[in-house]
């Protein structure tokens, strides 16, 4: 279980686990974070695991970035902004993108670039001590590793954008019924919750998963004739599987179906 910089990782073929431990840090990324999260985010995914969970140690989730960090690079602000995003924009992107499902557990205060991390997830689960604090403009930046844009496509463009400008902290109520997050737990439930959850994806049949990620994910973009081609090519090569065998026999035999991947 590799611990570098303040991430801990574990790459497994069940549940690849990502953890920001950097706690008396609220969890801020910088430089040296920025490295060590691409290097997980890289490993795990490589693992091809069923499930993957993204978590925090301590209070914080995860305060953004590393801003008495960016205090000290001084006029070299501009320069280490650049470094660490041309390590994280990557990463981001791989694990937004990853073909098994990514479920977050935003178990306090998440901002800035924390933002990206947890609302990438297929699922976000979070605690109800959550609150989302964008922080950009009230440090003169603007947003980095898609918390614009995950947070649009959640909340909608124009919530996101005021949310945005006021950089005013949202309880987890308000995120729950924006759509900020999929659901809020008492914090002495959310790890079982979460635990809950990933059981119940691993038992899924990993190809179907695969296949509904992909089509949300790619469907927007797509005209009608477009995504009619693509859910076919998906749907025969899910349906050439031994799990779809298993599947369709297990619902006629009236029993749980068993999906081995």
């Amino acid at each position: 279980m590799p611990n570098l910089h303040g991430i801990e990782w574990t790459s497994e073929s069940l549940v690849g686990s990502i953890v920001l431990d950097r706690p008396t840090h609220h969890n801020a990324l910088g430089r040296g974070t920025a490295s060590a999260l691409a290097r997980a985010i890289a490993e795990v995914l490589a693992a091809q695991p069923r499930v993957v969970v993204v978590k925090a140690r301590g209070p914080i989730f995860c305060a953004g970035g590393d801003i008495q960090e960016f205090d000290g690079a001084g006029d070299e602000l501009p320069e280490l902004v650049d470094d660490i995003l041309e390590q994280l924009l990557p990463a981001y992107l791989q694990l937004a993108q990853a073909t098994c499902p990514v479920v977050t557990v935003v178990g306090g205060p998440v901002g800035g670039a924390g933002i990206g991390l947890a609302l990438c997830g297929d699922f976000v689960l979070a605690s109800d001590t959550m609150k989302l604090r964008t922080g950009y403009a009230a440090i003169g930046l603007s947003p980095d590793v898609g918390a614009s844009y995950f947070l649009a496509r959640r909340i909608g463009a124009v919530r996101a954008k005021q949310w945005l400008m006021l950089s005013q902290a949202v309880d987890a109520e308000r995120c729950l019924v924006a759509g900020a997050v999929d659901q809020v737990f008492p914090a002495h439930e959310l790890e079982a919750a979460a635990q809950g959850l990933v059981d119940q994806l691993c038992r899924a049949a990993p190809a179907s998963l695969a296949a509904i990620k992909k089509l949300s994910l790619q469907g927007p973009g797509l005209s009608l004739q477009e995504h009619l081609l693509l859910e076919q090519q998906l749907l025969k090569a899910c349906a050439a599987t031994p799990d779809a065998r298993e599947g369709v026999a297990a619902f006629v035999q009236k029993r749980p179906a068993v999906f081995k991947g």
